[in-house]
């Protein structure tokens, strides 16, 4: 799902969603993810958003993975 997973950094798709989740559940098949999305960040138009966040016709959905560190 991410850019390395992906192999690209953005695309732009027409999608029949309603949530942020639904936007990642869509896209996740199309590019291999495995990755749940409890373990992910979402941002809509450059908010940090949860996955019940409505996604509008022309939104931005960005979508975080999960970062380790210590």
């Amino acid at each position: 799902m991410f850019r390395e997973h992906a192999g690209v950094s953005e695309e732009t798709l027409s999608l029949e969603v309603a949530t942020a989740g639904d936007v990642f559940e869509q896209t996740r098949p199309r590019h291999g993810s495995t990755e749940p999305n409890g373990h992910c960040k979402v941002a809509i138009n450059d908010e940090m958003s949860d996955w019940t966040s409505p996604v509008n016709d022309g939104d931005t959905v960005l979508l975080f993975p999960p970062v380790a560190g210590g």
